[in-house]
């Protein structure tokens, strides 16, 4: 039994063949896009932006936005080859079952959980604070025992909204992929109006004073340029990350986080309409819908307000939309924002579910996790599963830090479906594609190379805690995932 061993093309496209006995494919590409921008457009926007201003990058933030969308756009298009090539729910771990073996995909898919499940109860805890926040706007406000963890800085008992919207949504998955899109829509269609008139009545209020200077000065990148101090004290300091050019990288990797996303509309692939055509449409024009979008809000975020003073605030949107005097609209922002995070949840959530249910399949997880609602064709156990684990950690669980190492554990998932569009071109060249990404092997090279940088951009307590996952995934595939492979154990 090797680890290394591919599953099929062949096998993975008999998969993907429409059954009875399959998930239902529902999803047009307008729903697929509608579907990325559901998972991009959060989190990220409306918290890391102000934080990523004020310690990293300064206004230079909007170039942190672009540099990771570059990174992103390389990963993109690898993500739309293999989509319209291999519709099948799964998202990288399936690719990279198909070119890079066993083993690999294994630590892929465990590599999602962190993405998908950890990056849903991150985002119910900010839910919650904003639907406290939208409710002090009226004199009403959660009492703290139950909007707060028992380890959080403000302890209380448990963050009952977080857990409430997670089973919510969790049940709404359950119901169907089709009701679950129809209610991303509407969420998606409200919160880029609201995002779309923050830019636009913002923009008349720019201050320019906020923008100079546009990347604040580094003292260590002054020392370095004079050769004052070596690359490696640099790196290893506390100047690198902290503004000037370095601070742009590193911002690059906190603002990664809100791109994180359009690779969920790629679990879905089983569920499209028109996989070859649709799935391509989706993942890339979530991403160019959502990076104009993204850069332009970071621009008059710090316009409006000096970046500084984004130091700590946890809701620098409507810090900075205050300096327009349109206040009556903040309600407005902030029910945006509720809808961008439920949004967030419900995708991530969806995503999660169709890994494991990947996984299950091919035997690495327990059958439970691919077991079939019998009316909604619907992976309902799984939702169930993690209804109840997601729940927890939003619910007890301090996850201040889980978004950087949510971020280093993607971007290792996007290095590798890069390198796998380059196995794949040698391996099955002659496969057909709905979708190819341009000049192979230079551009999956390139996105490589700059996930790689932004890692090395984020803190070392990012690549600790990701080691220590890993670990555990590793011992969990040979204590179970090899045993009962199908590939591996065809008589199982």
């Amino acid at each position: 039994m090797s680890i290394w061993k591919t599953k099929p093309l062949s096998i993975l496209l008999n998969e993907a063949s429409e059954d009875e006995k399959g998930l239902k494919r529902t999803l047009s590409a307008r729903s697929l896009v509608a579907l990325g921008v559901g998972a991009i457009i959060g989190a990220g926007l409306f918290s890391l932006t102000g934080i990523a201003a004020a310690d990293n990058a300064g206004p230079a933030v909007t170039l942190s936005f672009i540099l990771a969308a570059v990174g992103c756009a390389f990963a993109g298009l690898c993500y739309a080859e293999f989509a319209s090539m291999i519709p099948v729910a799964g998202s990288a771990y399936t690719y990279s079952y198909a070119t890079m073996g066993e083993f690999v995909a294994w630590i892929i898919g465990w590599d999602l959980v962190l993405e998908y499940a950890l990056g849903a109860a991150t985002v119910a805890v900010s839910w919650s604070q904003y639907v406290d926040k939208f409710l002090g706007n009226y004199g009403l406000h959660i009492p703290q025992a139950i909007l707060h963890g028992p380890w959080d800085e403000k302890p209380g008992f448990i963050n009952l909204p977080a857990i409430l919207i997670i089973f919510a949504l969790s049940l709404l998955l359950i119901r169907g992929t089709k009701e679950s899109a129809l209610i991303n829509n509407i969420l998606v269609i409200l919160k880029v109006t609201v995002v779309i008139v923050f830019i636009g009545l913002g923009w008349g209020f720019i201050d320019g004073a906020n923008h100079t200077p546009f990347i604040p000065v580094n003292e260590g990148e002054a020392l370095l340029s004079s050769g004052k101090m070596s690359f490696l004290n640099f790196f290893s300091s506390d100047y690198f990350g902290h503004y000037g050019w370095s601070g742009i990288l590193r911002g690059a990797g906190v603002v990664f986080f809100a791109f994180i996303g359009f690779d969920a509309v790629s679990t879905a692939a089983q569920e499209a309409k028109d996989p070859q055509k649709g799935m391509p449409i989706g993942i890339l024009g979530s991403l160019i819908i959502c990076t104009v979008l993204y850069v332009l809000f970071a621009f008059v975020l710090t316009g409006l307000e000096n970046y500084l003073n984004f130091k700590g605030d946890a809701s620098p949107v409507t810090t900075a939309f205050a300096k327009t005097g349109y206040t009556f609209l903040n309600s407005a922002l902030t029910i945006a924002i509720i809808a961008g995070y439920t949004s967030v949840m419900l995708v991530m959530l969806m995503g999660q579910s169709r890994v494991f249910y990947s996984m299950s399949i091919d035997g690495l997880l327990p059958k439970f996790f691919s077991t079939l609602h019998s009316k909604n064709r619907t992976p309902y156990k799984t939702n169930l599963l993690f209804m109840v684990f997601v729940s927890v950690f939003a619910g007890f669980v301090p996850v201040s830090d889980l978004g950087h190492m949510v971020s280093i554990g993607t971007l290792f998932a996007f290095a590798l479906v890069c390198i796998g569009v380059v196995v794949m071109r040698k391996t099955n060249p002659d496969a057909e594609r709905g979708f190819r990404v341009p000049f192979v092997p230079v551009f999956p090279i390139v996105g490589v190379v700059i996930c790689l940088i932004l890692m090395a951009g984020l803190p070392v307590e990012s690549w600790e805690r990701l080691a220590i996952w890993m670990i555990i995934g590793v011992a969990l595939y040979f204590a179970y995932g090899k045993k009962n492979s199908k590939l591996n154990n065809p008589q199982k």
